[in-house]
This record gives structure tokens, C-alpha cells and sequence, in this order.
């Protein structure tokens, strides 16, 4: 079963990703360690320095010899044996030691396979997770020279912090500081290189130097000497005598009036070079500082939504406590009775109120509705009554009507009444059915008929046997007992 952990890192070397699972609650000096060394950019450029194939990789060494390494707390610091972390298989972290007792540093090693030997004397505090622990594997199997070192080795480039469990930490240099200390650095040298290289190019390269001259010209300033003019007196016009005149008294002059010339003009170049080196310092100086003011901008920040968190939480608590004890404030009570209503109940209560939903008169309605539906069943049950009385009377009233039309006929034709719509006769008829609907159930069963067809080759089967056994007894044959004979 796995340890419960807070703090993963991942290590972006050449060879691929490194995701590292730190046990900061069993062993929280050496993840301390491990994480500000990582934020100060320790790390970065650190190569592998020592691989045992199928044992373990080891870094953390600034030099790459496996002699360096230092620690965020300025000494060595003391072993965290837990006796539940044990190196049981690939994979798990552990701080490197000089073979002595609480002697870590910075220095740690990624085991290759189970390790039991390791047990008690380094300090595990992490593993590999995932599928990196392949990239760690990969590096288990370059090739080594005679040493035990890699030939090419591999480099961590950068640590990137997943989940820091010490938010505590304050670095002595971030990261970022230290890589614009980087640049700036090679920038400087850059350019020094440049200067030199353009100063080479100003020399005069034509001239021989001795081993006697070299230490002299290397204390003075470099020279340039006028050439002698050549050309033919005979094809001036105005030809002059020409003088000789020796080297040892033409040289000094020649030479003392090109030095001052060559010294005046390397005044003004060492200045020039003094501001732009005066700038550049600047120029470090400031981005350093910029870096340092966003360091702390981003603490401040950090700091204050810890700050409103815990606020939060802490009124949250109260509120809590205060609902536990049943003391709620007066404001919360007022909130509570002047709960404003939704814009949906209120929407919901104007069209119930356009249906009449909430009408007093509803009883009343329902009332008037029960009255008519009972003043109609005694109608009905009036009419049928009446049917039934006017059955006997009525071979009486037709024969006194076919009598009144051939009596008076003639004034019965005059008069025409009012033609009126009383007919209620419709409220006496009654439904009846036969008792005997035995043909409707035969069509019925004839248009539904379910066909088995079990029930249908049986039938075949039975039909079949009563051919054979008529055949049979056409023949002359008897059954008896299941089989047949002849007679």
C-alpha cells in the first residue's frame, strides 16, 4: 500500500522528464533540502556523474566529479531512516553520503533494481511515478568509460516544482536570478572576447619579434613607424639632392612622434570602454533587482490570499457555531422574513390568478356545477317515466287524430302554430343487446385464429396415420397391439 505523499517535482533532463513523489511527511529536513536547492536552480546544468548498471544513477554534484555538493542549511545534515520506507524495487530517491553518518548534502541517487543493502544507511524520500522511471532505466544503460562515468553524460536542464508542501521556504537566489546572473556573465565574456579580438587586429603583424623583444613589446604600447618614401629623383621636375640619413638618429624622432599621438588616442578608448562596462553593470544590476521586486510582489500576493482565505474560513466557522448554539443574528432573521420571491414564482402566481385558481367563489362554482349535473339525472329519470305512461295511450291518441283531420280538416290547414324544438324523447332511449351473440364470437374467432405449428404437424402426423391405416384395411390387414398383421 502506498504512503500517503504532498510534493512532487519533475526533473526535465536530456534524456526526457523525471516526475519524482516526495514523502515530505516521513522524511521533511531532506525534502526541504531537496526542494530549495531545486528553487535556487541548484540543479540546473548538474550532470549524472555516476552509473552502476542494474544499482542505481547518481547527480547532484556541481563540480560532476561526485566530490562536491552542499546544502541548503550551509552543513550536512542528519539521516531520516523511516522503517517503512524500504528499497524494495526501481525507481525510489535517496540521499548520497560520503559512508559516514548523517553526512547528506546534495547529492542523490535513482535505484535500478531492489536494493536491500541500502537499508538504514541512506535516507529515502521519494519515487519515480508513472512512465519516467523509463527515462531513468535509459540512463542505467549508457555506455561508461573505465571509471564508471557515462561517456556522454546526461544533464538535468531544469526542476520544475509540481506541488510544494513547504510554502515556507525563502530562497537564498531563485532561479531566475541565478539564470540572469548566467547570461549576464557570458555576455560579459563575450564581449571581452570581442575587445581582445579587435584590439589583435589593430597590430602590425608584419613586423618580426625576437625572444629578447617579446617582453618588451609586451610592457609597451604597440607602435606603427612611418615608411620611407620611395621614388626617383631623376623624374622630378625640381630635382633635389637627397641626404641619407642613418637609422640611428631618423628612428627616435620618427618614433617619438607617432608615440604621443597613439598614447593621446587610447585615452579617449579606455574611457568609452569604461562606460560601456559601467552601463552593462547597470544594466545587470537592474534586471537583478526587477527579478527581486517580483520575488516579492509574488509573496505578498501569496501571502494576503492566505491571509483572506483563513479570514473566510474563520467567519464561516463562527456563523457555524453561532446556528450550533442557536443564537442567529438579527440581521440574518430580518434577511430571512424579507426573502425577496423569484421572478418565476411571481409568474407563476399571475397566470394562476388569470385561471381563477385563487377565486373565493370556487365552492360556489363547484356547488352550481353539482346542482345542474342532479337537475339533469331527474330529467332523464322524468322522461323515462313519461315513456313508459305514453306506451299504453297510445293506440287512443292516433285514432282521435285520424278523426279530428277528416272532421275539420279544412280549418286545421288555416292555422300554423309556431314550430317549437321539445323534443326530449332522445333522453329515454336505452341500449340494448342480444343475449345470444354466438355468431359475432364465430367471426371473431375466425378472424383471430391462432396457428400453432406444433399443432399443425401433429395434425399432419395424425392425418397421415389414418391413410396408412385406411390403406391398411383396404388391403386386409388388422390392427392389434400397436402393430399390424395380415389376416
Amino acid at each position: 500500500m502506498a504512503l500517503p505523499t504532498k510534493g512532487r517535482v519533475i526533473l526535465d533532463t536530456t534524456v526526457g522528464e523525471i516526475e519524482i513523489e516526495l514523502w515530505s511527511k516521513e522524511t521533511p529536513k531532506t525534502c526541504r533540502n531537496f526542494i530549495a536547492l531545486a528553487m535556487e536552480g541548484y540543479y540546473d546544468g548538474v550532470i549524472f556523474h555516476r552509473v552502476v548498471p542494474g544499482f542505481l544513477v547518481q547527480t547532484g554534484d556541481k563540480t560532476g566529479t561526485g566530490g562536491g555538493g552542499e546544502s541548503f542549511y550551509g552543513e550536512p545534515f542528519e539521516d531520516e531512516i523511516h522503517p517503512r520506507l524500504r528499497f524494495s524495487h526501481r525507481g525510489l530517491v535517496a540521499m548520497a553520503n560520503n559512508g559516514t553518518k548523517n553526512s547528506n548534502d546534495s547529492q542523490f541517487f535513482i535505484t535500478l533494481d531492489r536494493a536491500d543493502e541500502l537499508h538504514g544507511k541512506h535516507t529515502l524520500f521519494g519515487r519515480c511515478i508513472g512512465d519516467t522511471v523509463y527515462n531513468v532505466m535509459k540512463i542505467g544503460e549508457m555506455e561508461l568509460d573505465a571509471d564508471g562515468r557515462p561517456v556522454y553524460p546526461p544533464k538535468i536542464k531544469s526542476v520544475r516544482i509540481v506541488e510544494n508542501p513547504f510554502d515556507d521556504i525563502v530562497p537564498r537566489i531563485t532561479a531566475a536570478e541565478k539564470r540572469a546572473q548566467q547570461r549576464a556573465k557570458e555576455q560579459a565574456q563575450r564581449e571581452r572576447e570581442d575587445e581582445q579580438r579587435k584590439k589583435g587586429a589593430k597590430k602590425n603583424v608584419k613586423l618580426l619579434s625576437f625572444g629578447a623583444d617579446e617582453d618588451a613589446g609586451d610592457e609597451e604600447e604597440t607602435t606603427t613607424f612611418k615608411k620611407k618614401p620611395i621614388y626617383r629623383p631623376e623624374l622630378v621636375d625640381n630635382p633635389q639632392k637627397v641626404v641619407a640619413v642613418p637609422d640611428f638618429v631618423s628612428q627616435p624622432s620618427s618614433s617619438s612622434r607617432t608615440k604621443s599621438p597613439a598614447v593621446a588616442s587610447e585615452a579617449p578608448k579606455e574611457s568609452k570602454t569604461e562606460k560601456s562596462a559601467k552601463k552593462k553593470e547597470d544594466k545587470k544590476n537592474d534586471d537583478i533587482t526587477k527579478i527581486r521586486e517580483q520575488h516579492a510582489r509574488e509573496q505578498s500576493a501569496s501571502e494576503s490570499s492566505r491571509k483572506a482565505e483563513i479570514e473566510k474560513m474563520e467567519a464561516e466557522i463562527r456563523k457555524l457555531q453561532k446556528r450550533r448554539d442557536g443564537n442567529t443574528s438579527d440581521d440574518e432573521e430580518a434577511a430571512r422574513k424579507k426573502a425577496k420571491k423569484s421572478y418565476l414564482g411571481e409568474e407563476l402566481a399571475k397566470y394562476a390568478k388569470s385561471r381563477g385558481l385563487h377565486k373565493k367563489g370556487k365552492k360556489r362554482d363547484e356547488g352550481d356545477v353539482l346542482a345542474a349535473l342532479t337537475s339533469f339525472r331527474g330529467k332523464l329519470q322524468n322522461t323515462m317515466l313519461l315513456d313508459e305512461a305514453e306506451e299504453g295511450a297510445e293506440g287512443g291518441a292516433t285514432a282521435n287524430v285520424e278523426e279530428g283531420t277528416g272532421a275539420g280538416g279544412g280549418g286545421g290547414g288555416e292555422e300554423e302554430g309556431m314550430e317549437i324544438d321539445d323534443d326530449t324523447g332522445f333522453m329515454g332511449h336505452a341500449l340494448h343487446f342480444s343475449k345470444d351473440n354466438t355468431e359475432e364470437t364465430d367471426k371473431a374467432e375466425r378472424d383471430y385464429e391462432v396457428i400453432d405449428p406444433r399443432a399443425r404437424g401433429a395434425k399432419a402426423k395424425e392425418e397421415e396415420r389414418e391413410r396408412k391405416k385406411a390403406a391398411l384395411k383396404a388391403k386386409g390387414g388388422a390392427v392389434s397391439g400397436g402393430r399390424y398383421r395380415r389376416q
